[in-house]
């Protein structure tokens, strides 16, 4: 707000001043505005500036001159008012016009309230707004899971529409490229439960049955479920961030206008790439933990490679490969709808892409494990 004492002249704006006129009496001059107080602040100040700057002890009445005002906006009352308030002055206008009057009565009349707090809410309203905000987001994604079914039967219908290059793509970023993380990992893993399992197998004279331990743990549980998590990281990351800063650059709403649903175009391919790529990855998860639990029989309990492949194909069922199989693919669809739900809930600004990334990898994690327990509650009563 920008109140002028009288028309403007052009050239540049005369830099605010404040010059003691008589005992009690302070002269406004210049332009009180954010460009007449930058100049002012640029200057040297004057000795009745400097005088103005320290504050009194007492409280003491003061006058203030406008008749040389020129122009004031609100940030010029907001510096007028601190001063006054650092001086404990009680401040008497003269000269001044009628609009920059009632500006400066305003700022004195904000100035006189103290701010509003925040009210501080107890623990109970706090559980409350955390249950409710995350029941509607648990509605927000069940609604989510709905849209993208009716894409998925739209692309059923018309196989043609769906962007198999992307598909490709999303396979070799989701799946070839974790290779490496993912063998090593579930070799390690096959070391440390065919170590541990030897350790309390030696007591008993049992070191043949390490091969079992080592095929159940990596076929049903291990590989899938390390599989699953390391992938959450790598790729539920990256479909969040990359969705979500579509959404910061408006690149969604962009395709909603020219008629393009963002759903066939960025979610359905990822869902696709990631189911034929997160089984792929479990079953070399396997052969990679398996091999891990190789060294590590033959190291600490004498078991050749050939006799651990003997009774690895004598005892295990094909049953064990095919529950861990079917665990990742519905490993795959939790993560994908997890990141890519994230990521069309993001904000406008940076800072939303960063949180709702990692806030779907940690979604994405969670939901995995528990899917993961209640598979083994399941294949328990089902006696699998």
């Amino acid at each position: 707000m920008d109140t002028p004492a009288r028309p403007d002249s052009i050239g540049p704006t005369p830099p605010a001043t404040l010059t003691p006129a008589q005992p009690g009496v302070w002269a406004l001059g210049g332009a009180w505005t954010v460009h007449g107080l930058a100049t002012m602040a640029e200057g040297a100040p004057t000795k009745g500036a400097a005088e103005a700057a320290t504050p009194a002890a007492e409280p003491t009445a003061t006058v203030l001159d406008g008749s040389q005002l020129i122009a004031i906006d609100s940030a010029g009352a907001w510096v007028l008012q601190r001063w006054l308030g650092a001086r404990a002055a009680a401040a008497t206008l003269r000269g001044w016009p009628a609009r920059a009057q009632g500006l400066m009565h305003e700022v004195q009349a904000g100035s006189a309230h103290a701010l509003p707090q925040a009210p501080q809410r107890g623990l109970l309203q706090r559980t409350g707004r955390q249950a409710v905000a995350g029941g509607q987001q648990a509605l927000a994604f069940v609604v989510f899971v709905g849209q993208v079914s009716v894409a998925t039967a739209a692309a059923l219908r018309h196989p043609r529409g769906l962007r198999w290059r992307a598909v490709l793509r999303e396979i070799e970023i989701g799946g070839f490229e974790a290779l490496p993380i993912v063998g090593l990992t579930s070799f390690l893993l096959g070391v440390v439960v065919a170590y541990q399992g030897a350790d309390q197998l030696r007591h008993y004279g049992a070191n043949v049955f390490v091969v079992e331990l080592v095929g159940y743990a990596m076929l049903r549980e291990f590989a899938p479920l390390i599989g699953a998590i390391i992938v959450a990281g790598r790729s539920g990351s990256a479909y969040a961030a990359q969705i979500g800063t579509m959404v910061v650059n408006e690149e969604i709403d962009a395709m909603r206008t020219i008629g393009v649903d963002p759903l066939q175009r960025l979610v359905l391919p990822k869902i696709v790439a990631l189911a034929v790529a997160l089984p792929l990855l479990t079953v070399f998860a396997d052969l990679t933990g398996v091999f891990g639990g190789m060294v590590m029989a033959r190291s600490q309990l004498g078991i050749g490679f050939g006799e651990f492949v003997d009774r690895f194909g004598r005892v295990m069922q094909g049953s064990a490969l095919l529950v861990g199989v079917g665990k990742s693919l519905v490993f795959a669809f939790i993560i994908v709808l997890v990141g890519c739900f994230q990521g069309l809930r993001t904000g406008g600004s940076a800072d939303s892409v960063g949180r709702q990334t990692t806030l779907s990898v940690v979604q994405s994690i969670f939901l995995v494990i528990v899917a993961d327990a209640l598979f083994s509650v399941a294949f328990n009563v089902l006696g699998l």
